[in-house]
């Protein structure tokens, strides 16, 4: 497989992975009485539906020519939170369906990997070995705890009822946080994602 053809791969296997993902937010928000993106025809595996131009076009192109590494996410899956029938934990729920998704890609991708042996041949080993990499990269960066990721609905769940000032700073400053999430939070992570890796597979590509 060429270089090219690989690169291509990679890319539609993190277009899907952040789609799975927000997929799993807006079925928790379903399940538990909003039917907010399943109106507005977000329950869907069409990319087109869940693509940012930001997102999913030039944060992966920066990442990678900046960082060496290629990292993206989707539009969010629109929700009311006031529809939830758990007003209080609800909101943390919906935002911890990402994440759970990507880990569990990243499992059974882990059990292909394993149990297929010496029937993979070394590109298809390395392909599987991305989507595991990639998934485990998306659930981990999307729990920390700032807006708009998907840890900050936990956080938001576990502060006092009063600390509105907290909430509102962080709101107005999410992209700049996000920034710097993406360029200095994120290659802190790698040595846990490295090893991580290490576990459910025996390799790295990091």
């Amino acid at each position: 497989m060429t270089p090219l053809l690989f690169g291509a791969f990679e890319i539609v296997i993190l277009v899907y992975s952040v789609v799975l993902h927000e997929l799993a937010h807006g079925y928790a928000a379903r399940a538990m009485g909003d039917d907010t993106a399943e109106r507005m025809g977000r329950l869907t595996l069409n990319p087109f539906a869940h693509l940012d131009w930001f997102g999913s076009l030039v944060l992966p192109l920066l990442t990678w020519i900046l960082g060496g590494f290629m990292f993206g996410y989707a539009k969010p899956v629109p929700y009311d939170p006031s529809k939830l029938n758990d007003r209080r934990w609800g909101p943390a729920k919906v935002g911890l369906a990402g994440p759970t998704m990507n880990l569990a890609i990243a499992l059974v991708f882990t059990a292909v990997f394993r149990l297929s042996g010496t029937a993979l041949n070394t590109t298809a080993a390395m392909l599987v070995v991305y989507i595991i990499s990639i998934n485990v990269v998306l659930a981990l960066f999307n729990l920390l705890p700032i807006p708009p990721l998907d840890g900050h609905w936990l956080l938001f769940a576990l502060l006092p009822r009063g600390a509105y000032y907290m909430r509102a700073q962080l709101y107005r400053y999410q992209w700049f946080l996000v920034i710097l999430a993406v360029f200095v939070i994120f290659p802190l992570l790698l040595p846990l994602v490295s090893a991580i890796l290490r576990l459910l597979t025996g390799t790295s590509i990091f």
